[in-house]
């Protein structure tokens, strides 16, 4: 369990408190570049650690991360017009590039110079990998771009999602860094999602149902290693946890490897990501559609949004009879959502201080304790860890190894990303 004051460390992430400047300090997921298709396309709206923001794409393709609100009377800019390189305020008519510094102030004499002291606080905004990323911490201190290997792969490779997530970032994070709950809520998908049934692994899951958890520290964050009996040995299912909320889930077969980022909107909602890519193939048009269709860990969205069609409001069209008859284990269809509706399930922002935590939530619990030392020693001046692009270069792995075999040793080679060279997997 966690004590009430580290708690609300660990979930708080506004500008100015300790976890709110340590996710600051890296780069992270802002939007799909889907969502900015075209120069001068509509202006998106965006919130990220409690900040409104928006975001456009000008005239020459640059993109913008500005605060929401015009500096003249508070208007939201997303009302504005997105045009000659910049987003002009309907109200009247100011005008801002994508650095926020305002180009113009019709009702305003040029000569008076008062426009060029108007700038609203702006964050950079890069495409990688299909995604668009910011960096919202000091400038002095921004690292290079992300090397997450979903993101360096050619864009037929690749693929990511993203859903909104009604909690704290954290006990979704938490969720994906649980590989114990497997082998129970997800049953379902290992007997007949499309992108996870035929794997060998699938049967290991199902007959053990106790795993042995070893976790081992890594450059940016945890190799978490679950253990279950093997007909030779121990099958190992190794994931990458990457600070502050990346996680790379084992492959499963020849299936595309994935993973997720949780990336807090504010302290009582996120944005769960979701990415699938394979290291040296192309993604099949069959795989890629069953991802659209909210298979795997995607899942389906209510048109022109992020929001699940599956959600709070009814249910997770919870289906009571086919969780009765055995059907569906949980009664909701899907990973993502098996997943989002017990987290959401805990509350907005949940009470670690009531929680029983067992060794199979070793994971969980070492990861809190890097989070609590990087926010604290950040607050000292120390850099947290993850932030060079080299660390960033990990992957999961399943694999079987013998009984006397350490995970971290044995599979170094596996848990290493390698262009060109294919996952282990099981």
């Amino acid at each position: 369990m966690l004590r009430k004051e580290q708690n609300d460390l660990l979930t708080r992430t506004g500008a100015g408190t300790p976890m709110g400047e340590m996710f600051r300090r890296y780069w992270v997921p802002a939007l799909l570049a889907e969502e900015l298709p075209e120069n001068d396309c509509p202006p998106v709206r965006v919130q990220l650690l409690s900040e409104r923001l928006i975001a456009f794409r000008d005239t020459e393709g640059r993109y913008g991360l500005l605060d929401e609100f015009c500096a003249h009377r508070g208007v939201s800019l997303w009302f504005g017009r997105n045009e000659e390189c910049g987003l002009r305020c309907p109200y009247h008519g100011w005008k801002y590039d994508v650095t926020g510094q305002c180009v113009e102030i019709p009702s305003e004499p040029e000569r008076s110079g008062f426009r060029a002291m108007i700038k609203l606080r702006s964050y950079p905004l890069v495409e990688r990998g299909g995604v668009l990323w910011t960096y919202m911490g000091p400038t002095e201190h921004r690292p290079g771009l992300p090397e997450f290997e979903f993101a360096m792969v050619s864009p037929e490779q690749t693929y990511t999602s993203k859903r909104l997530q009604y909690c704290n970032w954290l006990q979704a994070m938490e969720g994906g860094i649980d590989s114990s709950h497997v082998s129970w809520l997800h049953r379902d998908g290992l007997r007949n999602d499309p992108l996870m049934v035929g794997s060998r692994g699938n049967q290991y899951n199902m007959g053990d149902t106790s795993p042995v958890f070893q976790v081992v520290d890594q450059p940016a964050g945890l190799f978490i290693g679950a253990r279950r009996n093997a007909e030779d040995g121990y099958y190992w299912r190794i994931t990458p946890w990457c600070m502050p909320s990346f996680t790379m889930i084992p492959p499963r077969g020849n299936h595309p490897v994935h993973g997720h980022f949780w990336i807090p909107i504010d302290d009582e909602n996120c944005w769960a990501w979701s990415f699938d890519y394979h290291p040296t193939r192309a993604l099949t048009a069959a795989e890629v559609q069953a991802m659209r269709d909210g298979k795997g860990i995607h899942t389906r969205t209510i048109p022109g949004t992020y929001i699940p069609v599956a959600n709070r409001d009814n249910d997770y069209l919870m289906d009571r009879a086919a969780q009765k008859a055995g059907a569906a284990y949980s009664g909701v269809a899907g990973i993502a959502m098996q997943d989002a509706s017990l987290q959401e399930s805990m509350g907005p922002i949940m009470d670690r201080s009531r929680e029983h935590l067992l060794s199979t939530d070793n994971g969980i619990i070492m990861a809190r304790q890097r989070l609590l030392r990087a926010a604290r020693a950040l607050e000292k001046g120390e850099p947290p860890p993850g932030t060079d692009p080299a660390t960033h270069r990990v992957r999961s792995a399943a694999v079987v190894l013998p009984r006397d075999a350490a995970f971290a040793e044995s599979a170094r080679d596996a848990l290493t990303a390698r262009p060109g060279v294919a996952p282990t997997s099981v």
